[in-house]
């Protein structure tokens, strides 16, 4: 079977024509585009299929927003895509639209040991709950239940869910971003621009002094990039109390949907960030944020945890979602 798979994002949009047969895939072209210079994703489509050869059984897509009645507005993106009539708009009559963390959650069966890293050890119960998170452009969750023979996967918008600040500086960092954004989520501060937003709160509020050439690197690339790099280099006090508030709080988050889910069939963290802060996520304050959970500490602590290193773990997973049951 072949299928014209996407993982769409706030920032990038990653198109493949893969052929998917049982457990087994394998991608036969592929593509990167930048979402933000169309205006939605039909136009990516049609670019695509002109770039690269060979038709297709069906598409699927994954795409970072909810999906309500078949329409999906994208949190970061001015786009909206109506599965009734966008498969017209690409002709591709057989097409579907999927929740980005879905697809994560559909991806898990095809990976192997060399798509995850372990940070936490544990035992996976078998047939368990398992709870998937990442942070990238936004704040992406979902989770996985068996039933009737096999998981079922569910997306998630709890990185919507109010922000919870841990410190006293927590509470100052929440008014700041209250004041910018009213309500304030996790993923206001657990996403790229939410790392940009605490690095700008800290720098502004005197907790470290900022560096010139640390602004002028943030004007020439990503931003939350260049944050991440001296965080974790060490080689930037302000970048590196930026991360950790970044890292503390996605730990607290990854443990509060271990613990709302019971997910003792594992916790997978996915997403652009994790991948390359995976040393920062084993040796600083994720961990001890994720057990930190008083009564329930033991709970989460015997909870295995991994993070997905595949880079394709959404173009799988999209595939996967479009597979029969």
């Amino acid at each position: 079977m072949k299928v014209l798979v996407g993982d769409i994002g706030g920032t990038h949009a990653r198109l493949a024509i893969m052929e998917i047969d049982g457990e087994d895939w394998e991608i036969l072209e592929e593509r990167e585009y930048d979402s933000g210079e169309f205006d939605g994703l039909a136009p990516i489509v049609r670019r695509f299929r002109t770039e690269v050869n060979g038709e297709v059984d069906s598409a699927s897509f994954g795409l970072a927003c909810p999906i309500e009645d078949g329409v999906c507005r994208l949190t970061n993106l001015d786009w909206e895509i109506d599965a009734k009539t966008f498969g017209d708009e690409i002709e591709i009559p057989d097409t579907r639209i999927v929740n980005d963390f879905d697809c994560v959650g559909h991806a898990l069966r095809y990976l192997g040991e060399d798509d995850l890293v372990e940070l936490q050890p544990g035992e996976p119960r078998e047939h368990g709950p398992i709870a998937v998170i990442g942070a990238g452009t936004g704040l992406g969750q979902g989770f996985l239940v068996w039933h009737d023979g096999h998981y079922r996967v569910h997306a998630s918008e709890g990185g919507h869910v109010d922000l919870a600040p841990r410190s006293s500086l927590g509470w100052e960092l929440e008014e700041h971003l209250g004041e910018k954004y009213g309500h304030v989520s996790y993923e206001r501060v657990v996403s790229g621009p939410g790392l940009v937003d605490v690095y700008d709160f800290l720098g502004g509020s005197g907790y470290a002094e900022e560096r010139v050439a640390t602004r002028s690197e943030m004007a020439e690339r990503d931003a939350a990039e260049v944050i991440s790099e001296h965080g974790l280099a060490g080689d930037d006090p302000l970048c590196v109390r930026a991360l950790d508030i970044f890292v503390e709080l996605f730990g607290a988050q990854a443990g509060n949907l271990a613990l709302t889910v019971r997910a003792d069939g594992g916790v997978y963290v996915a997403g652009g960030i994790a991948p390359q802060i995976i040393d920062r996520l084993r040796d600083g304050p994720f961990l001890a944020a994720f057990r930190g959970k008083g009564r329930m500490s033991g709970l989460v602590a015997n909870i295995p945890v991994w993070v997905i290193v595949n880079p394709r773990v959404g173009l799988i997973g999209a595939a996967a979602a479009a597979l029969p049951e």
